[in-house]
């Protein structure tokens, strides 16, 4: 594996998501700037602040370039701000807040609450198989409406969504990056060579 592939590093988990890729064999790099996202074959968008990742990616000139980049059909993969990001509808943003789109979902923004009410928990994920995915779910968003081209990967136990896979983008709403699981970006990984 040797597929160079982005992180967007204008805020947020960056070297968490660096560290799972590396392991994984990818060519890891961070994308700021338009020519930076020109140059890879996947682009991650880790968890962070959703409004403050969208304010500084129209400030650095790079929401129309990942939009471009989403319809041209770059895999990406977003977790936790990084979905809310490729969510075409948001609830709950900030005043003003955009997304990236090109998930045909709406995603409930801090749907769990504050920083306090964050959880990790184990999720089954038939497409990854076993064991369990140990999730962490940190200020976390909900996938509240799936469109019809949108494969569930997984839910909670009460039913709601908090993993989704359209085409070549992938969301979750939780952090695999901080427990160390790989799988998800495996998953990603296999997106972009298949691209």
């Amino acid at each position: 594996m040797s597929a160079r592939v982005g992180v967007l590093a204008l805020q947020g988990d960056v070297r968490e998501h660096e560290r799972v890729l590396g392991a994984l064999g990818a060519d890891v790099v961070r994308v700021r700037r338009p020519d930076e996202l020109a140059a890879v074959r996947g682009l991650v968008i880790p968890g962070g602040e959703s409004s403050v990742i969208d304010k500084l990616a129209r400030q650095f000139g790079m929401r129309e370039p990942i939009r471009s980049a989403i319809s041209a059909g770059l895999p990406m993969y977003g977790t936790c701000a990084g979905l809310i990001l490729l969510a075409d509808d948001i609830v709950d943003g900030i005043a003003g807040q955009q997304t990236f789109g090109g998930l045909d979902v709406t995603v409930r923004r801090n749907a769990f609450g504050s920083q306090v009410d964050s959880f990790e928990t184990d999720l089954d994920v038939p497409a990854l198989g076993a064991p369990p995915v140990h999730a962490t779910f940190i200020r976390a968003p909900v996938v509240e409406r799936v469109g019809a081209g949108v494969e569930v990967l997984a839910a909670l136990g009460d039913g709601r969504v908090v993993a989704v896979q359209q085409g070549a983008l992938l969301g979750t709403a939780f952090h695999p990056e901080v427990a160390g699981e790989q799988r998800f970006h495996r998953r990603f990984l296999d997106l972009v060579l298949a691209a």
